[in-house]
């Protein structure tokens, strides 16, 4: 038998063999992680603005509620330093409402849909007020899921409006809207009448006011050639139902309108097109320069255009800082708008300006995705890519540079 000396010198080398095969796995994967991702931006804050937490919208198209909302509470806490929870259903029960009357106003030749703009929720704050986010059922709760899930609200609500739309009858019966706000409350809460927040009472509207902010102080940006630069216009997209107008200016002056805010201690509650290959889920979105990507990927164009979706993403990733990137020209922002190719899909928040370490500088952008990907809900969105995929954005006038000011007299 093995002496107990003899026993315990075993087990120490046993102990220090497993010990170093632990660091050298540790090691080994370090450096496959480093050799996987050579390219991985090492961002260097330019400027961050002070913003909220980030929410998850989940399956349901409301990122213009969230994002807007997520706006106005950076709004509230430059203005006073509070924080505040806003609701997101508040807004989307008040809307949905308008949206249907709407469609069948227009017997039908009017989308009902989930999505919307950032002047929805201006809207429906200054006409009706707004409340906490614990003045109303959480999202979800009322059909027992744990966030928003508008898979059968939609299947229900969207029939519903249609058929009142497209009714044959000469004369419609106001119950209409009577069954649809039943339907509203019943997936998303109803709107309260009153409610207490922090010990006080407040009616939505005394709520809104309390809150610090003008609300007659925003503007909302876009660029297109056809319609006159220095004039306003309803951008015309299917969400901008509402058809509020944005002011008409030339692309260099969207990214000066951007900077401007950002450098001054505001954000942007910006509208635009994440579908394009770009934008990836790791939380990074550029530009890219298909003619270049080809080559750099080694493939021709026909090989590139092959690949993925996925594939191409992956491809990006990898590249990270050395992706190569397209100078976004009116030109071309108007050609894509034309063909259907730049699209309104998306809302988010624009809050700072971060640099690489080859010195190109990102947006720093909220999302309402829950915190995923890399950089946990926050994306890094190139310049270029951002000004090229800008559908129009909402800013606090304040914010905007005075001489563009002074030209549009706001």
């Amino acid at each position: 038998m093995l002496k107990y000396k003899q026993v315990t010198i075993i087990m120490k080398k046993l102990f220090f063999a497993a010990l170093l095969t632990v660091f050298a796995l540790g090691a080994n994967a370090q450096e496959k992680k480093t050799e996987e991702n050579p390219n991985k931006p090492v961002f260097t804050v330019v400027k961050e603005n002070a913003i909220t937490s980030i929410k998850d919208q989940n399956r349901s198209g409301t990122c213009w509620a969230y994002s807007t909302l997520s706006f106005f509470e950076a709004e509230i806490l430059k203005a006073t330093g509070k924080t505040y929870d806003l609701c997101e259903s508040f807004v989307a029960n008040k809307t949905y409402m308008d949206r249907a009357i709407q469609v069948v106003r227009l017997h039908g030749d009017c989308q009902f849909a989930q999505g919307g703009s950032a002047f929805d929720p201006l809207y429906v704050i200054q006409n009706f007020g707004i409340c906490p986010e614990e003045a109303m059922p959480f999202p979800g709760s009322l059909y027992g899921d744990s966030l928003n899930n508008f898979n059968e609200f939609f299947s229900v609500m969207t029939p519903y409006v249609e058929s009142v739309a497209k009714s044959k009858a000469k004369k419609l019966s106001s119950q209409w809207k009577v069954g649809l706000q039943g339907i509203l409350d019943a997936y998303l809460g109803k709107c309260p009448e009153s409610f207490t927040y922090q010990g006080k009472t407040y009616t939505p509207k005394s709520f809104a006011a309390s809150l610090g902010l003008d609300w007659n102080n925003y503007v909302t940006f876009t660029s297109y050639t056809h319609h006159p630069f220095w004039t306003a216009f309803a951008v015309e997209v299917q969400d901008n139902w509402r058809y509020p107008l944005s002011w008409n200016v030339p692309i260099k002056d969207l990214e000066r309108i951007i900077d401007n805010a950002i450098m001054n201690g505001y954000t942007v509650a910006w509208g635009g097109d994440v579908s394009e290959d770009g934008f990836t889920r790791q939380g990074l979105a550029y530009m890219y320069d298909t003619k270049k990507m080809e080559n750099m990927d080694g493939s021709d164009m026909a090989r590139w255009l092959k690949l993925s979706v996925e594939k191409k993403k992956n491809i990006i990733d990898s590249l990270g800082v050395n992706v190569p990137e397209l100078t976004p020209t009116q030109k071309q922002r108007q050609e894509r708008f034309d063909n259907w190719e730049l699209t309104d899909d998306h809302g988010m928040l624009i809050y700072g300006i971060a640099k690489d370490q080859n010195g190109k500088e990102y947006y720093m952008v909220k999302n309402s995705w829950g915190e995923t990907g890399e950089y946990k809900g926050i994306w890094y969105m190139t310049k270029n890519f951002i000004i090229a995929n800008t559908m129009d954005f909402m800013v606090n006038k304040n914010a905007v540079p005075k001489d563009i000011r002074k030209k549009i007299n706001i």
